[in-house]
């Protein structure tokens, strides 16, 4: 009677970076041709833990040398606490645990969780990466995902069509530390609705159905929006890693040259002490060029490939792309090619950066930023200000949303000019860039208005700054108008609402006379006059400016 093993094959799936195009990992995915095998190891932890050690024994014939993607259950992590059979196969297959990520799925119904907690922190410890895996389409309760602190979510596909959810999700990623993934992508316009949900990684078979044999080139359509940044902060690195090719640090140069002609897409290997931290590194290039010269083989070919390589350059896993220029800027000229080894926590290898990766994607995010500021005050337009309302909403922060605008800017401009006007609107934004501070958002979205995005406590010292100065143009005075919309946490639920909520209260600060500033609450009647006083009769029928 045939073994279920002979009836097993298995498959792999690309993972897909979508900041660099590349594939950053293989999930290797159990095809049984008979049986059930799949609903035998949800309830036999035993099982599930030889069928994640024969993945990897799978990938090891196929020869993939891209990180990996092994699925067990909840249940089998728990019941068997480190995996010693997957451990075991890692092993003898010559891979690193950091190249592998344990991808835990559900049921977690009656899993006990100090268990699970347990072995996520035994494979942690020896350098395994932790993905959550069905998020949103399981039963994984939101405190044991945030105990658990994975390295990676995977999203079902259904998520994506509830935005607020998946924005949800990617605030909560940013908390843990960790990279956001969708899986079952399969149309174009499901790839742009994953890219605008801010989702770093992804799979599905828009990209590469899964296949027999493992793939490295994916289809990706083009981008439907660069990378969004406005902050010398810059994007996460997490979102630009690529797979490290390792070598131990005793490899000779001759190991180090059969790995870069039979890999051509690796630029640079990474030499490593046994406990996974870079020592040296070695560029294609330059390693190259050694061996071809005169001699060069037979100098350097069973020496060892460290005397051949340069110090690493690194960064935390934790660093920001500009962090990551910073330390290209620093080092020599001739190493700016070099790939940058990214380090967890231990020092250890995860990945690396490419400069061409980084470079390409900042300069994209400026100039998709330029295209969106007003030319004549160089400030954002609404979109930047909305966009950040509807992320501190997902956050469950509190804000304050203002509209500011001058009061009567038609008769400005009919009275002093247009030339007149426009230096009244760049002085008025000038004023609120500077009054702007710590996380305040200052927007120009046309014509005389604003939008002021900032925390409550930042709104007194912004008011005055605007309200009180002296404004004129053309030598006569002006008055501007302010109006805002205090958003406790569930009080809106997104950018639009928040604007209906602002747009009576717009209408009671033009209601009144000379500098005003109105301010309501969301979800609640009435609002709180500030500044300003109730138009009398004799003022109705004055001139409105001039």
């Amino acid at each position: 009677m045939p073994s279920w093993t002979d009836t097993l094959r298995f498959a792999f799936q690309p993972v897909v970076n979508l900041t660099t195009g590349g594939v950053t990992a293989l999930e290797i995915l159990a095809r049984p041709e008979t049986g059930d095998v799949l609903a035998q190891a949800r309830r036999d932890p035993e099982l599930d833990g030889k069928l994640a050690a024969l993945a990897v024994r799978a990938a090891a014939r196929m020869e993939a040398l891209l990180p990996l993607h092994v699925n067990v259950f909840a249940g089998t992590l728990a019941d068997l606490g480190g995996l010693a059979t997957l451990r075991d196969a890692v092993r003898e297959a010559g891979r690193l645990p950091w190249e592998v990520t344990v991808d835990v799925g559900p049921p977690y119904t009656h899993v006990p969780h100090r268990a699970l907690l347990e072995a996520v922190t035994v494979l942690r410890g020896e350098g395994f990466r932790i993905c959550a895996d069905g998020v949103g389409d399981g039963d994984l309760p939101l405190r044991l995902l945030s105990d658990v602190a994975p390295d990676l979510m995977k999203l079902d596909m259904s998520l994506v069509t509830r935005p607020g959810v998946v924005r949800a999700m990617r605030t909560l990623c940013e908390e843990l530390g960790a990279l956001l993934s969708v899986e079952g992508v399969e149309t174009e316009r499901q790839y742009e609705a994953v890219v605008a949900a801010g989702a770093q990684l992804a799979q599905g078979d828009l990209f590469a159905p899964p296949s027999r044999l493992p793939v490295a080139d994916v289809y990706l359509p083009t981008r439907p929006t660069a990378l969004a940044t406005t902050q010398r902060t810059g994007p996460p690195v997490r979102q630009f890693l690529r797979p490290a090719a390792l070598l131990p640090v005793t490899a000779s140069a001759g190991q180090v040259r059969a790995l870069l002609t039979g890999s051509p897409d690796v630029s640079g290997v990474l030499l490593v002490d046994p406990a996974g931290v870079p020592v040296r590194s070695v560029h294609r290039s330059r390693f190259l060029l050694s061996l071809s010269g005169r001699y060069g083989h037979a100098l350097y070919a069973d020496r060892p490939a460290a005397k051949l390589g340069d110090p690493p350059r690194t960064v935390g896993v934790d660093a920001t792309a500009w962090e990551v220029l910073d330390v290209v800027a620093d080092g020599a000229r001739d190493r700016t090619s070099d790939d940058v080894a990214v380090v967890d926590q231990h020092g250890r290898c995860v990945g690396v950066v490419r400069l061409a990766d980084l470079v390409r994607a900042l300069s994209e995010s400026r100039v998709e930023e330029a295209a969106g500021l007003n030319p004549l005050t160089r400030l954002p337009g609404s979109d930047a200000i909305t966009g950040e309302v509807d992320r501190r909403i997902a956050d469950g922060r509190m804000f304050a949303l203002s509209w500011l605008d001058v009061d009567h800017f038609k008769q400005v401009n009919d009275g002093a000019g247009f030339a007149a006007g426009d230096e009244l609107i760049r002085a008025v934004g000038h004023a609120l860039q500077c009054a702007a501070s710590g996380s305040t958002r200052v927007g120009h979205i046309g014509g005389d208005d604003f939008l002021v995005l900032a925390d409550p406590e930042g709104l007194d010292p912004l008011a005055a700054s605007v309200l009180d100065a002296p404004w004129s143009a053309g030598g006569r005075a002006v008055t501007l108008s302010l109006a805002t919309v205090l958003c406790a946490p569930g009080s809106v639920s997104d950018h639009r609402q928040a604007a209906a909520c602002l747009a009576p209260l717009k209408q009671a600060a033009k209601a009144l006379s000379g500098a005003s500033w109105v301010l309501g609450r969301a979800g609640q009647p009435g609002h709180e006059i500030r500044r300003g006083a109730a138009v009398t009769p004799a003022q109705a029928g004055q001139p409105a400016w001039g």
